[in-house]
């Protein structure tokens, strides 16, 4: 637990601390963001307000990780694992190319950074790296970081996204995560488009994971092979970054909040959507993330609608999507819509940890009644 809270504490204080000397340095450059034309009118006013300030929130999510690491080491008990490292280098590699989207924006000074397909290409690279590299790595009992089996809260040995192996199976795979961290890397980006909304959501889904992962922990089949023990190759390293997570997203969220005097940009937004998707396939869970990130998925599920129903009818389904924007121009306030879509988020991660607690129950108790 002391991982946990020291993550948590060091992160929240690099970004909280962090994010007002990128306000200041990018405001005296004058790298504000351009504001696209046809959003709402609203958001006209927000021109010119600094961006990139995703880089506090990956400066305090890495820094948490090594000073952790470090005390890890020094006291003999946990430290740098091939999980937290793999993790922790999709979040970057991603953050990365967020950057450079942001950068081309600022520089040029225009609403479009990387075009969709050099996007697509840094994604698709970055995911098949991290789909390779998490299928090595095993500990003294075999585990790798991550396995082929599709897992909801375990994995479940009947959907082998591989096909059980071979040249074949592994290209299936792969294509399976380029999809996945493409997936949850845009839904985060698409969701960050109010003042707050983005950090507060992962905020609740770190703090969740936290959670969880820290349960996968002390319950884990590495220490002792009970009813309900869950087989995670660095479930504390996981716990570690989830964490750090929330940590660095409250930070964040302090300069954040509406009205907003700084946005994260690509460049948190992508890498966050990074460290989302990293934790839940080296958790074991990325079925169950579908509901605990739930405002994610629907907010990129309408942009999906809007998209269909436009090119297969020419009208709209929404107002504007994302859907966040759908409410705005509907009339809520901008913060009642932030406000709104965070107790959304906070049902999910709710329900979702229910059913992850739930679980563990129904095994525990399932054997208990075997045995009685």
């Amino acid at each position: 637990m002391t991982h946990i809270i020291i993550a948590g504490m060091v992160s929240f204080l690099v970004a909280i601390f962090v994010t007002p000397l990128l306000i200041r340095w990018f405001s005296a450059e004058g790298f504000g963001q351009e504001i696209r034309d046809d959003g709402p009118r609203s958001h006209l006013r927000k021109r010119g307000t600094p961006t990139m300030g995703g880089l506090a929130i990956l400066l305090g999510i890495t820094v948490a990780y090594v000073v952790v690491g470090i005390y890890g080491k020094a006291t003999g008990f946990g430290g740098f694992s091939a999980s937290g490292l793999l993790v922790l280098g999709l979040m970057l590699g991603l953050g990365l190319l967020g950057f450079l989207d942001d950068f081309i924006k600022l520089f040029r000074r225009r609403n479009l950074g990387l075009n969709k397909t050099a996007k697509l290409v840094g994604q698709l690279v970055v995911a098949l790296l991290f789909g390779i590299l998490i299928l090595q790595f095993p500990d003294e009992n075999g585990l790798t970081p991550g396995t082929t089996k599709l897992s909801l809260i375990r994995d479940l040995d009947t959907f082998d996204i591989a096909l059980g192996g071979g040249i074949i199976g592994i290209i299936i795979f792969l294509v399976f995560m380029y999809i996945l961290i493409s997936a949850w890397s845009n839904a985060v980006n698409l969701t960050d488009g109010l003042d707050g909304l983005a950090a507060g959501t992962t905020a609740l889904v770190m703090g969740a994971y936290a959670v969880i992962t820290f349960w996968q922990f002390r319950n884990s089949c590495d220490h002792n092979v009970l009813a309900g023990c869950y087989q995670v190759r660095d479930p504390l390293d996981l716990a570690v970054l989830a964490a750090a997570g929330l940590g660095a997203c409250l930070g964040f969220l302090w300069w954040n909040a509406a009205p907003a005097k700084i946005f994260m940009g690509d460049t948190g937004s992508l890498a966050l959507g990074g460290l989302v998707a990293g934790i839940s396939v080296t958790s074991r869970t990325e079925l169950l993330m579908i509901i605990i990130g739930a405002l994610f998925v629907m907010e990129a599920a309408s942009v999906v609608i809007q998209v269909a129903v436009f090119k297969s009818t020419g009208k709209r389904f929404f107002r504007m999507a994302p859907f966040h924007h759908h409410f705005e121009n509907g009339g809520w306030a901008e913060t009642t819509v932030v406000i709104r879509f965070w107790l959304i988020a906070a049902m999910a991660v709710l329900i979702g940890s229910s059913i992850f607690y739930g679980e563990w129950l129904n095994t525990v108790g399932g054997i208990y009644d075997v045995v009685s």
